[in-house]
């Protein structure tokens, strides 16, 4: 075994926290590369593959039970050649052999497991699986001892099935099942995701629950359109019992990954970065449509975790914080009465414990998760973060809680999760009017255009403890230009435009399937691997695919260059097919389209000089919900020069008489220009939906 350090395995070398966790494990790891697979072929052994990240509670779990087991780690390094993967650094690797496992067996997760031939062609797959056989489950000792038995006296079927499966992982790449997208699509996706709401909890289907707040984007964006109030309420609701539950941390802020019930109650505890920043977002969008004081201080909660918590010294935003401490899952945030009132006094202690649903017996390992699912109670009782007497309570248990030892961090920076974060922080910057949001998110961009990109340009996916890697994908150009786009509507320079198309064109060189449409994952320029695939399900996070269609029409109505419209409309064919199957799982895909089909309404502000002072002037007007208007910015000077070079048709619309100066066009056809902020107000507020 080559190692750096005594007792450690080749995984020493690496940057990523989870391979570095299985550092000094017996087994005789290998990152991916080529040298895990020439020693594959030349020994003539199978690959056990295993794929996870370092906040993963059941990663976790199968680290002690087996890969710190020598017994086990002895099979493996007789009989196999093993490979660790991070999935968040490769989820172009992660990605397939998902696939492969979900092809297989019907379902998927994480640690991901998947034994394969030298060639990468896997064979076999499963999740988490324990060392022994328990819980109906086959042990890992039992299947590593089987597929050696296989490989060794009926390779061949073996090689057959990896062989087939390979052949219909290539076949699946998207984009052959093509025709026109309608607004009739939306509506079905509507009315499906009405059939599935949870109408106690919010939320749809049941357990696990998973926030997944582009369902609310897209529900925002059918209620804006149609004015349907059941759109609305199951946004409103949701917002509200997401924050009620476990789910989210109400000392120290921010959401977890997802709930085990269906109550929001007790959440699978590990914070991710992305569903911060995505949940972020639909706070802010619910503050806006709704006017709700308590959506607007839940975002701000969540950005107080996140420059707080999650922000490196540099001002980039690390990637997430694990479930586990001291090798219990939620040790960390759960609490007994006897806890609290040790802390804030009987009387006090009490009270807080009434308003938290915090017993004796506990909701969860005999401890408690502070939460407030009770249902419409809560409404008469009121808000505890309005009382003030509590104030202190939850300073003083919050610090508290901070003397415990802290879950581990994963520390390493990701562009695409970083593009989240920015482009919510400049959402947020610009709905709430709050400067340092704004602040953090060009702190944090700057990071990303200095560090994760290469000598000669290109992006690059992670960086860590000095160091960046990995070709970036298409998910990373998606949520970047995302970002770039929302700096550019919150701060109003030029730049931001630029460097925002500068990465577009990137992306169309570099990921763009010129004969049958749509983006690959990665860029022809990445390792090859097993298939080069194209993904547009909404997942977790909304899909590359789905993130360009809706960033290509932007760019398209601040540029005037049809191209781009071009191109969006091309990807609304190329998937049409694929989504037409199951609406419901595309909704950011369908919030696209919903721009698409509304009519284009463009407002050009031609002002003397930006900075704050112009942001405070135009909050009336770009702080409202209006999904389907874009703002463009002309600023006198350099700025715009900079802009006529990149929508030459704003190089006569200047500030007149020295005043900020407003051009409206709507559905192709331009007022006359206004210096009359009000009377701008009061036409972008026609025609739209009211909120109560």
């Amino acid at each position: 075994m080559t190692t750096g350090t005594k007792g450690a395995n080749r995984l020493i070398k690496e940057k990523s926290p989870y391979l570095l966790q299985h550092a000094y494990n017996p087994v005789d790891w290998y990152p991916w590369g080529e040298e895990a697979f020439a020693r594959a072929r030349a020994e003539d052994k199978p690959i056990f593959l295993s794929i996870g990240y370092s906040t993963c509670h059941w990663c976790h779990v199968m680290e002690r039970e087996s890969f710190e087991n020598r017994e086990v780690a002895e099979l493996l390094n007789e009989y196999f050649v093993s490979i660790k993967v991070d999935r968040e650094e490769r989820p172009d690797i992660d990605q397939i052999y998902m696939q492969a496992c979900q092809l297989l067996t019907g379902q998927g997760g994480w640690p991901l497991t998947i034994f394969m031939t030298p060639e990468k062609k896997p064979f076999f797959a499963g999740t988490y699986f324990p060392k022994e056989s328990k819980f109906g489950r086959p042990g890992l000792l039992d299947i590593l001892a089987a597929i050696h038995d296989q490989w060794s006296s009926n390779r061949a079927e073996l090689v057959q099935a990896g062989e087939e499966l390979t052949r219909v992982l290539q076949a699946q790449t998207q984009g052959r099942d093509r025709g026109e997208l309608d607004e009739d699509i939306l509506h079905t996706a509507y009315t499906f995701l009405k059939e599935n709401y949870d109408e106690t909890y919010g939320g749809f289907g049941g357990a696990p629950k998973f926030p997944t707040p582009h369902n609310l984007h897209f529900l925002l964006r059918y209620w804006h359109w149609t004015g349907a109030e059941d759109a609305l309420s199951m946004v409103k609701n949701t917002l509200e019992a997401m924050h009620r539950g476990g789910i989210y941390d109400h000392l120290g802020y921010g959401f977890a990954r997802y709930s085990v019930d269906g109550k929001w109650l007790v959440p699978h505890f590990e914070k991710m970065l992305y569903d911060n920043a995505l949940l972020a977002m639909a706070y802010l969008e619910g503050y806006q449509v709704t006017g709700k004081e308590r959506f607007a201080r839940i975002a701000r909660e969540i950005f107080t975790y996140v420059l707080r918590d999650m922000t490196s010294p540099a001002g980039a935003f690390y990637t997430a914080e694990d479930a586990d401490s001291e090798g219990e899952e939620g040790k960390f945030y759960t609490w007994t009465p006897a806890e609290i009132k040790g802390i804030l006094g009987t009387e006090l202690g009490e009270e807080f414990c009434r308003w938290y649903g915090v017993t004796e017996a506990g909701n969860f390992a005999e401890k408690n998760i502070l939460n407030r699912v009770r249902g419409e109670v809560l409404e008469a009782e009121g808000d505890p973060r309005e009382e003030d007497h509590l104030a202190a309570a939850y300073q003083r248990l919050f610090a508290a809680r901070e003397k415990r030892i802290h879950p581990h961090k994963d520390d390493k920076i990701l562009t695409s999760w970083n593009g989240l974060m920015i482009a919510a922080l400049a959402m947020g910057a610009r709905i709430l009017s709050e400067p340092q949001y704004l602040e953090g998110a060009v702190q944090a961009m700057e990071f990303i255009w200095t560090h994760l990109r290469s000598k000669e340009g290109r992006l690059l996916a992670r960086y860590r403890d000095g160091e960046a890697a990995y070709p970036a994908y298409l998910d990373d150009y998606a949520t970047l230009i995302w970002a770039l786009l929302e700096l550019y509507q919150a701060d109003q320079k030029a730049a931001w435009l630029r460097r925002a198309l500068k990465l577009q064109e990137e992306q169309d060189r570099l990921f763009w399937d010129k004969g049958e449409g749509g983006y690959f994952f990665t860029g022809h320029d990445s390792e090859e691997i097993l298939t080069r695939s194209k993904e547009v399900y909404d997942g977790a996070i909304p899909s590359g695919n789905s993130m360009a269609a809706l960033n290509l029409l932007r760019l398209g109505r601040l540029t005037g260059r049809e191209e781009f419209t071009d191109r969006a409309e091309t990807l609304f064919r190329t998937f049409s097919g694929t989504v037409s199957r199951y609406p419901a799982g595309y909704t950011f895909f369908l919030s696209a389209l919903h721009l698409s089909l509304a009519a284009p309404r463009e407002v050009v502000i031609a002002a003397e000089q930006g900075g704050e002072k112009l942001r405070q002037e135009l909050a009336p007007i770009t702080r409202p919900f209006a999904p389907t208007t874009t703002f463009l910015y002309r600023l006198e000077g350099k700025d715009a020069e900079e802009l006529k070079a990149l929508a030459p048709f704003t190089a006569e619309m200047r500030p007149l008489q020295g005043k900020t100066t407003y051009y409206l066009c709507e559905n192709f056809a331009c007022r006359q220009p206004t210096t009359n902020r009000q009377e701008l107000i009061r036409v972008l507020a026609e025609n739209q939906v009211c909120c109560e």
